[in-house]
């Protein structure tokens, strides 16, 4: 038979620290730490997920307040253009007494005069019109213009009439306004 030997002196007092059979490992916290990380992976993936759909859901309120914005943008850009096309300029400025200039006259550096300086022409009503904004020149009827009339005067087709006011505004007692305030 097979019997392990006696041991003495030094190496009894080793033998004893270290146990004659294998032990069996604990597995309860073994158990216990594999569930909590797999459970705590999965709160981990819930968090993520939630957080990602709700940066969906803003995301989407965000592009459609800049397709909105974009849209308001492009309505606000025809305003500016048919407000700044050059026969409505033509004619808000002869609304505002502005008649066409004539040949331009240039002052030299040395102090001559190229050209002939000459006054813009008078309109014939020296009246001060009122200042309407751009909805309300809209609804104005068309001014006739030089070409229309072949035998009229260019200071008579740029000068607007009495007719130039809006129905229902005299010319004297409406208060100025600026488009867009």
């Amino acid at each position: 038979m097979s019997r392990k030997p006696r041991l003495k002196g030094r190496a009894a007092r080793l033998a004893r620290l270290f146990p004659a059979r294998p032990r069996q490992a604990a597995r309860t916290p073994f158990v216990l730490l594999v569930v909590l990380l797999l459970g705590g992976g999965l709160i981990g993936l819930l968090v993520l997920n939630s957080a990602l759909s709700e940066g969906s859901f803003e995301m989407d309120d965000l592009q459609k307040d800049t397709k909105n914005l974009t849209d308001e943008e492009q309505a606000l850009q025809r305003d500016i253009d048919s407000y700044s096309a050059p026969d409505a300029l033509q004619r808000r400025a002869r609304e505002l007494g502005m008649v066409p200039g004539g040949d331009p006259a240039f002052l030299d550096p040395d102090g001559t005069v190229k050209g002939v300086p000459s006054a813009a022409p008078r309109s014939p009503a020296d009246t001060p019109l009122a200042v309407r904004p751009p909805e309300a020149i809209a609804t104005l009827p068309a001014l006739p213009s030089a070409a229309a009339a072949p035998g009229a005067s260019p200071a008579a087709a740029a000068a607007p009439g009495p007719a130039a006011t809006a129905p229902g505004v005299s010319a004297t007692t409406a208060t100025p306004t600026t488009p867009g305030r």
